[in-house]
């Protein structure tokens, strides 16, 4: 059975709902034996297949996977080319090796990630067919100095489409983390290639929790949560992740086809509006130190602005994370 005959099993399974090992092998025209053997590989996937005599097999509570033609509707951003890949490496790495060949607006998703990473080489947690791992591809023409702040706008645009979809209380943790409550829901991860100073290319991978399961969960190192849980929370529907899908790539394509001539100034009283630990005292924790200071916000080109005992400073970025002083 071909990787494509798997996946059409896994859309058949999909629905939640009982199959026969009959049925099954006659939609894929393959053998019994044969779909018994591709059943085996759900667990390596870590989906749970439940079997029952008499009735056949079935994946409880069903699973939607992505499709590209309905992220694309979402989205409605004329243009964008959507791939979906069942298991990759990374998102961000898939594209980085084609930037170059890529026009803007190249969208990559995945059903699950073998070495899915965030900020500081940190491993992203990637279930398959759970929670959304998505890498868009934007060109640039004034090198990096274009870019700053670019990672923040980045963090509103998923912000302002979890509120779409009725979520509150999202806030942006400086420059990387969505959170909610404390707890990290997304993370983003900007990838660059290309000429430091002329054309260059962008990756922006972009991490969401949806529905984490128990045995992936924990592996999680820090607070978390889920769109899963957030939606029982807070009263709202179940959340689709080609929907989510759709409406995050549209944001980040409105926002990058202006942000090389409006740059970081549009995005920063958005950004500001949901700022985690605005006017908290916090940790800045670098390679080498810790500082402690007051976080002032940002200023117009993203740095960071702590208030510290000998002024304020403006912190770039790099290996550095902001946390609040306990």
């Amino acid at each position: 059975m071909t990787d494509s005959s798997f996946l059409q099993l896994l859309r058949l399974l999909s629905d939640g709902q009982y199959h026969s090992g009959r049925e099954l092998g006659e939609s894929l025209a393959v053998s019994r034996t044969a779909v018994w053997k591709q059943l085996h590989k759900l667990d390596e996937l870590g989906l749970l297949l439940e079997s029952n005599r008499g009735r056949g097999y079935r994946l409880p509570g069903g699973l939607e996977l992505l499709d590209a033609e309905s992220i694309e509707r979402e989205a409605e951003w004329p243009g964008l080319s959507v791939t979906v890949e069942p298991v990759v490496d990374s998102t961000n790495a898939r594209l980085m090796a084609v930037a170059a060949q890529s026009d803007n607006g190249a969208l990559c998703l995945a059903e699950q990630q073998s070495a899915g990473r965030g900020r500081r080489g940190r491993p992203w947690v990637s279930p398959f067919g759970r929670n959304l791992y998505m890498s868009m591809l934007w060109q640039f023409d004034g090198g990096a100095g274009v870019l700053e702040g670019l990672s923040l706008a980045v963090g509103v645009c998923v912000a302002e489409s979890l509120e779409s979809l009725g979520f509150s209380g999202v806030s942006l943790k400086w420059p990387n983390d969505i959170l909610v409550e404390g707890e990290k829901l997304a993370g983003v991860l900007l990838e660059m290639t290309g000429d430091p100073a002329g054309v260059c290319q962008v990756v922006i991978g972009v991490g969401v929790n949806l529905s984490m399961p128990p045995d992936a969960a924990g592996k999680i190192d820090q607070p978390w949560v889920d769109l899963q849980q957030l939606a029982q929370r807070q009263g709202l529907s179940p959340v689709s992740r080609n929907q989510l899908a759709g409406k995050i790539a549209g944001a980040l394509a409105r926002m990058l086809s202006s942000f090389a001539v409006e740059g970081f100034g549009r995005w920063r009283e958005p950004w500001l509006a949901r700022a985690a630990f605005l006017g908290e005292a916090v940790n800045l924790h670098t390679v080498s130190q810790v500082r402690q200071g007051r976080f002032a916000g940002v200023n117009g080109s993203g740095a960071l602005l702590l208030d510290t005992d000998h002024g304020q400073e403006a912190v770039y970025g790099g290996e550095v994370s902001v946390r609040p002083v306990s």
